[in-house]
């Protein structure tokens, strides 16, 4: 294969977008595949929110006996990923895990029971949710201090009833924070006083936040010093091409940025959340599909040589084993699923 330069690199990027392109040809275009990391894990949900966006998959899940929630880690650890990240342990004032609020109905009792005990036994690394216990939708419920309230009571609980499962590796605060050049004080001051308590009670297990921004953060001296002052070991920063905020070819220039600076501040590693959705019609306004692997495949390339782990938004709802008695999402979510198992193949 031709060695790129940089700027060929990104065109080819680009280039590669067009209609009229195969697999083979976008293959062509891009690093050999040893040279793109592959998939290491995936957010995971009980229910998504919003409702609109996971509308074909959502209904499945209430109806998913604990069964199915343990057959659905098998499934994905089969991928050889070997991280997921809990989205939430509550959502609408209604709890999936700890009795902080009312229960959810769902046809499984207790999904975190159920899909930590399989990852216990698949080899699975779960990040547990710290969300979200106030009103999802609030530009207030950073400094909510109900929310903030319920939020450590629930940390609290989870670890009581969780934290003995060998699969409890670490925490996630979900809350996003938008990079508006930088991070916000009251963000800090959010995570800070989440992982303060999850330290005390789990000091082994990693913490994890996956803001957005990515595009517009300005990694410089004062982007550094908040990395050493943000209480996390690890940011996975969303890469928002599945929200049409950013094209494929411009996302290595975003990562490359991000990297220098976190190769300042070591203790923090970076790690991307690739979207592999695309929405069926207005961005947050529609149902989200599977993305075409073709763009998967760029997405992961053009940031493999600045992160040190790869995460997708999300296997759940976007990739099906053909055979699944797990199955969550439209039938096309196959085709992706086996895609990327024939690229990984290969790829070894």
């Amino acid at each position: 294969m031709t060695t790129l330069n940089r700027r060929d690199f990104l065109y080819a990027l680009g280039a590669a977008s067009t209609v009229t392109g195969t697999l083979l040809g976008i293959e062509n275009a891009l690093p050999a595949p040893s040279k793109i990391t592959p998939i290491s894990g995936s957010w995971f949900e009980f229910q998504h929110h919003p409702t609109i966006e996971g509308v074909d998959w959502n209904p499945a899940l209430v109806n998913f006996t604990c069964d199915q929630w343990q057959l659905k880690i098998k499934e994905i650890a089969e991928t050889g990923m070997e991280y997921l990240v809990l989205m939430s342990t509550a959502l609408h004032y209604r709890s999936f895990s700890a009795h902080i609020f009312p229960s959810w109905k769902l046809a499984c009792d207790d999904p975190l029971e159920a899909v930590l005990s399989a990852a216990d036994k698949y080899g699975i690394k779960f990040f547990i949710s710290g969300g979200f216990y106030g009103d999802v939708d609030s530009p207030g419920i950073l400094a909510d201090p109900a929310a903030m309230s319920k939020r450590l009571q629930a940390i609290h609980e989870i670890t009581r009833l969780y934290s003995h499962h060998k699969s409890f590796y670490g925490w996630y605060w979900p809350n996003e924070a938008f990079i508006d050049r930088y991070f916000s004080d009251e963000y800090i001051n959010y995570v800070n006083t989440c992982s303060r308590l999850a330290r005390q009670l789990t000091p082994r297990a990693q913490i994890m936040v996956a803001p957005y921004g990515t595009r517009v953060a300005v990694p410089d001296d004062k982007y550094v010093h908040q990395l050493e002052s943000l209480d996390v070991d690890v940011i996975a920063y969303q890469d928002e091409v599945g929200v049409r905020k950013s094209r494929v070819e411009e996302t290595s220039v975003f990562y490359e940025g991000l990297r220098r600076a976190h190769d300042r501040v070591r203790r923090v590693a970076i790690w991307a959340d690739v979207e592999i959705f695309e929405f069926e019609g207005d961005v947050y306004k529609s149902a989200l599909l599977p993305a075409p692997f073709e763009r998967i495949l760029r997405q992961m390339a053009s940031v493999s040589p600045w992160v040190d782990k790869i995460l997708v938004y999300q296997y759940q709802g976007m990739m099906n084993k053909p055979d699944s008695r797990a199955f969550c999402g439209r039938s096309e979510s196959t085709m992706l699923y086996s895609k990327y198992m024939e690229w990984l193949k290969n790829r070894r």
